[in-house]
């Protein structure tokens, strides 16, 4: 093989792999209840999710994916659920640009089904009607917030009038 057929050495020595899975905390709550129960059932969802990327060691991470999601009936909520759902994962020879993506975007994306089984599990065990979670896209949501992160700057230097 000659040279110009040799792999980059970042390439050779590229590897990802998930080491574990885990749910780091759940909590479900039902504020109204037995009350809740008795009126008419038309929810209203809201969800928010939110990523947090942790070094444990070199080339070693902890990403936690965040999921709350309440449900409210008019003005009384129903139910709230919050799951953090994480996972350890070894990534080497990327490239800052690529690591980004993989942790913030990849990662979470192998993260949310187990997370969505965990809010599902526990919303029917609160006796409500089944809820499941519809997929995300966590390309978009990375790519909008490396956005929102990159303009924010220039927000703040800008004078107010």
């Amino acid at each position: 093989m000659t040279d110009s057929q040799q792999p980059a050495t970042n390439e050779r020595e590229r590897q990802f792999s998930v080491q574990r899975i885990y749910t780091r905390d759940v909590s479900f709550e039902s504020p109204n209840v037995p009350d809740i129960f008795r009126g008419e059932w038309k929810p209203r969802h809201e969800l928010n999710l939110n990523t947090k990327i942790t070094p444990l060691d070199a080339h070693v991470y902890e990403v936690v994916l965040g999921v709350t999601v309440t449900v409210k009936v008019e003005d009384k909520t129903a139910f709230l659920v919050e799951v953090q759902q994480a996972g350890i994962f070894t990534a080497q020879g990327f490239s800052e640009e690529e690591l980004g993506p993989l942790l913030g975007a990849y990662c979470p994306n192998l993260l949310f089904p187990y997370a969505r089984e965990v809010v599902s599990d526990l919303v029917v065990k609160g006796s409500f009607p089944q809820l499941v979670l519809q997929h995300v896209n966590f390309d978009v949501l990375f790519a909008q917030q490396q956005a929102a992160n990159q303009n924010q700057p220039a927000a703040d230097a800008q004078p107010v009038h």
